[in-house]
């Protein structure tokens, strides 16, 4: 299963992609993360040794104009990257993980070469078989392109109780749909009472939200003491175990 995680920027879309992996992981499956986000602290959230040491792939520009064999203002367009996701992969405590990246707009230029060798990492990545693949995506979905985002089963869009981010979900349901994401669905995070809740179901309805998470102040302190494993002990992993289930029964 190949399941994409979207939301809107601090909505917990990170915390969501570690609590899943974990919970796949405690079922006897296999588990691989892709931090496919431009701040990737996933695995920081997943507890990695000398995290901020991993270096994403699109800050491996020598690898990157190598295999793109850019010359001038040309590049090749499908690239060789079959190799890379096994060279670059890291695993610790049964999680496999690949961290990407993503391209920072700003002064860089073009960024067209970037951006396709990207599209076709991923792609590659969720072509692999007997593993259960959970991208940590960007905001948008826009940069994923119809033949990958057709490999995946679900995405899931986190948002929370706040009309901010319940108009970014509006914004990126069509454009998920658009590129042909057929499973669609979001969680609602940090939800603190069923008037969260219920605010949720009006703007969005029943057959739209999989699961929720309920607000955490055991979270707030996994941010601060930077050991979210504690996580496992709170009430969200009991949630999200519930999300994982309602995953697997086709969600």
């Amino acid at each position: 299963m190949k399941i994409g995680v979207a939301g809107k920027g601090g909505v917990g879309k990170t915390t969501l992609v570690a609590l899943l992996c974990w919970a796949l992981k405690d079922l006897g499956l296999r588990v691989l993360a892709v931090d496919a986000d431009p701040d990737t602290n996933l695995a920081s959230v997943l507890g990695f040794p000398d995290a901020e040491k991993i270096i994403p792939i699109i800050q491996m520009k020598e690898l990157i104009e190598e295999r793109m064999e850019k010359k001038g203002g040309f590049f090749k367009m499908n690239p060789y990257i079959s190799d890379i996701p096994n060279r670059f992969m890291e695993e610790y405590d049964g999680i496999k993980l690949i961290v990407m990246g993503t391209v920072k707009q700003g002064d860089s230029g073009c960024v067209c070469p970037e951006n396709t060798f990207l599209k076709r990492l991923l792609h590659q990545i969720i072509l692999r078989k007997d593993e259960y693949i959970v991208v940590d995506f960007e905001a948008g979905v826009e940069h994923l392109g119809r033949g990958t985002a057709e490999k995946f089963d679900h995405l899931l869009i986190v948002i929370e109780p706040t009309r901010l981010s319940l108009e970014s979900f509006k914004r990126i349901y069509p454009l998920a749909k658009d590129i042909g994401i057929k499973k669609i669905s979001t969680v609602a995070n940090r939800i603190k009472d069923k008037e969260d809740l219920d605010f949720i179901l009006s703007e969005l309805g029943k057959d739209k939200l999989l699961g929720f998470l309920s607000y955490s102040q055991v979270c707030e302190k996994a941010n601060q003491k930077g050991d979210f494993k504690i996580l496992k002990k709170d009430i969200i992993y009991k949630e999200a175990k519930e999300i994982v289930k309602s995953l697997l029964r086709g969600g």
